[in-house]
């Protein structure tokens, strides 16, 4: 993918197989997908090169903890990149009501339907199909958006 100038923050849902999504200082989303690393080893490869494609970056945000979490954070300290780290229920709290947080599927549906508003909103490329770590990871971008003051509320757009 090639990156849009001007500072972008990368959003990950952790994983082997891990949700990327990329927003610009505007707040919108730029890019979006899903990869599948497989093992570890190859994920620890991998990072450098999705870094360097998601370039120019002022913010890694990454959902999640472990091993995993240390292999982009040892990463993105080599780069001198600050990185906000969050739980799943932070995020999740301040975007998804109450009743849509009460299973792991009703949030992940939830997250669904939220995450295809932010593609229309951001005119990004609409997807044939939405991984739910893709859309988990719109969902902690739009978050991170608002919480390093890249937009000061959810976009009309974008609310239910």
């Amino acid at each position: 993918m090639n990156a849009a100038p001007g500072p972008a923050l990368l959003a990950v849902d952790l994983g082997l197989r891990s949700g990327l999504a990329r927003f610009g200082a505007d707040g919108r989303l730029r890019w979006y997908r899903s990869q599948n690393f497989g093992t570890h080893a190859r994920l620890k490869r991998a990072v450098p090169a999705v870094l360097l494609d998601a370039a120019p970056l002022a913010w890694l945000v990454l959902e999640g903890g472990g091993p995993i979490a240390d292999v982009w954070e040892r990463e993105a300290s080599r780069r001198a990149l600050p990185v906000l780290r969050v739980a799943a229920e932070d995020w999740r709290s301040r975007l998804l009501y109450a009743r849509e947080q009460r299973s792991g599927p009703q949030a992940k549906d939830a997250a669904d339907g939220l995450a295809r508003r932010v593609i229309d909103w951001s005119h990004a490329p609409r997807p044939t199909s939405l991984r739910h770590d893709a859309a988990e990871a719109i969902l902690l971008g739009l978050w991170a958006a608002l919480e390093v003051g890249w937009l000061s509320q959810v976009p009309p757009e974008v609310r239910r």
